[in-house]
């Protein structure tokens, strides 16, 4: 076979793979696919519920539906309950929503950011990463073991991504385990 066709082979398998890998990671017991985008998918999840209550009370739905690409930070209800007792009741309320907006455009990072272009960037600066949020702040990442990325925050905390690479129409969702908090 030729250069061009072998070429155009392992292309398209890598595309099916890779499509096949999305459909099959599972968050929040429901099958993430790689055709919805991250609202459709994460609306999905049995896991992020308070985000998604988040994102509609924010006004961000149509924001996360749009074209991208977006890598989101998404916290599970988990990482929303480690957040002091009546936190997350008092940022969705109307007259909170530019703190509840600043907060969750913090979990979303301009691009495509998966394990490898995490993991790339980190190897760049030298074993720390700095990423630029959509809502104007910056995200740390560090490597922790082999395949383990822990996200710090502006104000010193700290969280580990617990799924990776769930590829949306739009960009990519990264599970984190803690909420991160903007300056």
């Amino acid at each position: 076979m030729n250069k061009l066709v072998m070429t155009l082979i392992a292309g398209a398998c890598i595309a099916v793979s890779s499509s096949v890998f999305a459909a099959d990671v599972m968050v929040g017991g429901q099958s993430m696919m790689a055709s919805k985008d991250i609202v459709d998918n994460a609306v999905n999840s049995a896991d992020h519920t308070t985000l998604v209550a988040a994102v509609k009370a924010a006004g961000l739905v149509d924001t996360l539906k749009g074209k991208g690409p977006f890598t989101v930070f998404a916290p599970t209800n988990a990482a929303f309950g480690k957040l002091p007792a009546g936190t997350v009741d008092t940022l969705v309320k109307p007259e909170n929503k530019a703190t509840l907006t600043h907060i969750l455009t913090y979990h979303v990072v301009p691009g495509k950011y998966d394990f490898m272009a995490l993991s790339n960037a980190i190897k760049q600066g030298h074993g720390k990463a700095e990423l630029a949020t959509a809502g104007g702040g910056k995200l740390s990442f560090m490597m922790n073991g082999m395949h383990n990325i822990v996200v710090s925050d502006e104000k010193g905390g700290m969280a580990n991504i617990s799924t990776y690479d769930v590829y949306q129409s739009n960009g990519v969702i990264n599970v984190v385990d803690t909420v991160l908090m903007p300056k």
